[in-house]
């Protein structure tokens, strides 16, 4: 097999939670035009439809929406029975979904914190579990977990102290599933991603270029689109001898 044909995800089924916009609908965009059918999941239902639609109309794939809130078992579990009514397998997870909110931490909530944390974290955790149920079945399969450079940095000028904690907790946790799993045929690697131009980043006009873009060392924030290559590359048989591993897609923002 040659290498661009280790790239190719044809046949293979992935589900990208919170893709319904910005940075996970980017990613599955992707992967369904390296070949994958893409599971859609948004909080409700209409949006992940649309979206699954779009990109079946503009790939060729088989695309399907989903509701599923990550936080709720019984709804993750739900989402993995559908997927395996429809096609039978899972071969791709790409946890996704997540929030941000800013608050300095001597102002942040019990219920700001859960929240974020039941979210970020706990849905994570049930994702990973529930797809990597199927996959140790299968004896096969890659999950992405999604963290961000804010696992490894504390962001300026905003306080997100709940936050980097939650992505430094998938990291490691991240981490930890690779090594249990390795050997049984599943991979667990993590992405982590600086300043992407999404729907909620774009509305920071003032910040983007009087804050962070001045600390970038490659001088400008990405698209979202330039996340979807790592993610392809780590959903596929490109980097099978990868598990446990973090990319970090930051312009060299935490180099500082």
């Amino acid at each position: 097999m040659g290498i661009l044909d280790k790239f190719k995800l044809d046949g293979k089924v992935a589900v990208i939670t919170g893709s319904t916009r910005g940075l996970g609908k980017a990613c599955a965009i992707a992967l369904a035009e390296a070949g994958a059918n893409v599971v859609i999941t948004g909080t409700t239902l209409e949006p992940a439809e649309a979206v699954a639609a779009e990109i079946a109309a503009a790939t060729g794939v088989e695309a399907m929406g989903l509701a599923c809130r990550v936080q709720d078992k019984a709804s993750v579990d739900a989402m993995i029975a559908a997927i395996l009514a429809r096609f039978g397998k899972l071969d791709i997870a790409f946890n996704n979904a997540g929030i941000a909110t800013v608050c300095a931490a001597e102002d942040t909530t019990e219920e700001q914190f859960d929240e974020l944390m039941a979210i970020n974290v706990k849905g994570v955790f049930l994702t990973t579990q529930a797809a990597g149920k199927v996959m140790l079945e299968q004896g096969s399969g890659s999950i992405i977990n999604m963290a961000s450079m804010s696992a490894h940095i504390v962001n300026l000028p905003q306080q997100i102290s709940h936050y980097c904690a939650s992505k430094a907790a998938v990291l490691q946790y991240s981490r930890s599933v690779a090594a249990e799993w390795a050997d049984r045929g599943v991979r667990v690697n993590i992405v982590s991603p600086g300043y992407h131009l999404t729907e909620m980043l774009v509305q920071f006009e003032d910040l983007i270029k009087d804050w962070w873009v001045p600390r970038i060392p490659m001088g400008r924030a990405a698209e979202p689109a330039e996340l979807g290559g790592a993610i392809v590359f780590l959903a596929s048989d490109a980097s099978s001898y990868m598990t446990g591993s973090e990319i970090v897609t930051d312009g060299g923002y935490s180099l500082w």
